[in-house]
């Protein structure tokens, strides 16, 4: 073996050349390290490190990957799922309070966790953020990308074809290079091909390329996905909702005094609600009879019949039902429920009337209709008075107690009892003006100690052992309709269809390169023509060779030469080869 030599003279102490007596090294003057460099003073290598300013690139550019924004809306989809498994405040607070009060300490961990307010909670709003950030990060440089691309020419032809897919090589006796070419030329262009003609060596070439909508309808989509995100946060911070409940004969204002429960984004202004009323004059419901297809019971049709007046326009009347909404600039009206409102006056022991007029009644959720009743007499003497039970549209008492046999009003009754007591209306608790406690109460009892019953038809009245009278005057319908309003809504739905319309362009259209070689021969004109997929496009291939064969036959006849296909000449990989690089 060769000794390596120095410049120094030997046995001299060489700075960076390993002790010969090292552990595990055999060769003297050989070094124990991998490296061609020499270690200096003996300091080991150290990678730089990426500062401030390269860590904060490096995370940008994991935020701004398409994997990292995949991952966010998986997350998102994900995070959205306990907002429709757990009740939210925002859209029902009672259920939501009914939720904590049955599960606990469980329920107090979910809501320490922003379980009830899902979709403004800061984790939500985090993902929601940070998948605005990523989609924006992955848009802006494809952007200027494909805008470079469009505007440049189709690339070169590359010097091998062979590499490529369907590459066809014909040669045409007596032909002519030019013509040839040409004809490639119209034949692309006719097929929505950019093409470009370049002059090479020895030959001539067309460069085509088609497809580039596909890029287009990719940017599309997410653009449209960005604008979806932006439109539906504007929406959620200028946006209202509200909810009232009207009856048959009685109207409503749009002011926020009017409505039932109200909410709106973070931007509204209560200047910009449109200032229009509306009576309800009528509300049909048919259900389905017995002998009709259907189960019986089963709701047909609701119809409310409305008469909307706007500042300077004349009044006017349309017909609400289930969605077929009334729209007023500003605001869009949609019938969400109904029920009966019977008309009961009750008259305390001095002869007062302390309650008259129709009262809404809620449904129970039953097949028949059955619908609870509360009414709270406060100012009655000598003591506040209320009155519980239920309404009938259908009404039965049999030993299952009071119900209704079907929804609509064919047989109306009321079941009712009367108690007394403090209705706990002063405590400053808010109550809710359809329940009333009646453990705190007394019922008012008959002759033999037991509460008094009161089964009531329109029309009949009943007074009790203590000078109470309660009467069943009438039966009024009242319908329910939630009215919204949010000046992004439309453009979510532009949005949305962009979206749709470049995913089936991102999806559909393939891209695509064609080249066409010339060269002239002694005899005549060679030509070769290859592919290129840019993506998945199983018809490249057939399309190429339709075109040779196309140019070929365009001359003086079919061809007469020895017109062959590299199918027949090339190795197994040339021909298997879909894909190559287009330089």
């Amino acid at each position: 073996m060769n000794e390596k030599k120095h410049g120094n003279a030997p046995g001299a102490d060489t700075p960076g050349t390993p002790d010969t007596d090292t552990p595990g090294t055999d060769i003297p003057g050989a070094s124990s390290s991998w490296s061609s460099k020499p270690e200096v003073d003996g300091a080991q290598a150290t990678m730089p490190g990426l500062g401030l300013r390269g860590t904060l690139l490096f995370l940008w550019r994991q935020l701004t990957s398409m994997q990292t924004a995949l991952i966010l809306l998986m997350l998102l989809a994900v995070a959205a799922v306990p907002g429709s498994l757990y009740p939210q405040r925002s859209v029902n607070p009672s259920l939501t309070d009914q939720f904590l009060e049955e599960n606990g300490k469980w329920g107090e961990f979910l809501d320490a966790l922003g379980f009830f307010e899902v979709f403004s909670s800061p984790w939500f709003s985090a993902i929601y953020l940070l998948l605005f950030l990523s989609l924006i990060g992955c848009i802006v440089p494809r952007v200027g990308v494909h805008l470079r691309q469009l505007r440049a020419k189709p690339p070169r032809t590359p010097s091998r074809l062979t590499r490529f897919v369907g590459h066809t090589r014909i040669e045409l006796p007596g032909a002519d290079a030019d013509a040839v070419l040409e004809q490639a030329h119209r034949a692309l262009r006719r097929s929505r091909y950019r093409t470009v003609v370049r002059e090479e060596t020895s030959s001539r070439s067309v460069s085509a390329e088609r497809g580039l909508l596909r890029e287009t309808g990719n940017l599309a989509f997410h653009i449209a996905l960005v604008g979806v995100l932006v439109c539906i946060a504007g929406g959620q911070m200028t946006s209202y909702r509200g909810q009232v409940t009207v009856i048959e004969g009685s109207g409503f204002s749009n002011s926020l005094t009017q409505y039932d429960s109200f909410e709106s984004g973070a931007w509204f202004d209560e200047q910009d609600m449109p200032p229009f009323r509306f009576t309800l004059e009528d509300f049909r419901a048919t259900y389905v009879q017995p002998g009709e297809s259907g189960s019986v019971g089963e709701p047909r049709s609701f119809e409310a019949d409305v008469a909307v007046t706007t500042p300077g326009d004349p009044e006017f009347s349309q017909t609400v039902q289930v969605n077929k909404p009334l729209h007023i600039d500003g605001a869009s009206m949609y019938l969400l429920g109904n029920g009966y409102a019977p008309e009961v006056t009750v008259t305390d022991p001095e002869g007062t009337v302390v309650a008259e007029g129709p009262i809404i009644t809620v449904p129970l959720g039953d097949v028949g209709y059955t619908s609870q009743l509360v009414i709270k007499a406060p100012d009655a003497q000598p003591e506040q008075t209320a009155v519980v039970g239920y309404f009938l549209p259908t009404g039965t008492i049999d030993e299952q107690g009071p119900r209704s046999l079907y929804p609509d009003s064919l047989d109306p009754q009321l079941a009712l009892t009367v108690h007394q007591g403090d209705l706990g209306l002063d405590s400053g608790i808010p109550q809710n003006a359809y329940e009333v406690d009646v453990s705190t109460l007394t019922p008012v009892a008959g002759e033999d100690g037991n509460p008094v019953l009161i089964r009531l038809y329109p029309g009949q009245e009943f007074e009790l052992p203590d000078g109470t009278t309660v009467s069943f005057d009438g039966l009024r319908r009242f319908a329910a309709f939630d009215i919204a309003h949010n000046p992004f809504e439309r453009w979510v739905l532009v949005s949305a269809l962009v979206a749709v319309g470049g995913l089936i362009l991102s999806l559909f259209v393939p891209r695509r390169r064609v080249w066409v070689r010339v060269r002239s021969t002694a005899d005549g004109a060679l030509f070769e023509v290859a592919g290129l997929a840019r993506s998945d496009d199983p018809s490249l291939e057939a399309d190429v060779h339709a075109l040779a064969s196309k140019l070929s036959t365009a001359q003086d006849g079919p061809l007469a030469g020895n017109g062959t296909s590299d199918d027949e000449r090339l190795p197994r990989a040339a021909k298997d080869s879909s894909e190559g690089s287009a330089q």
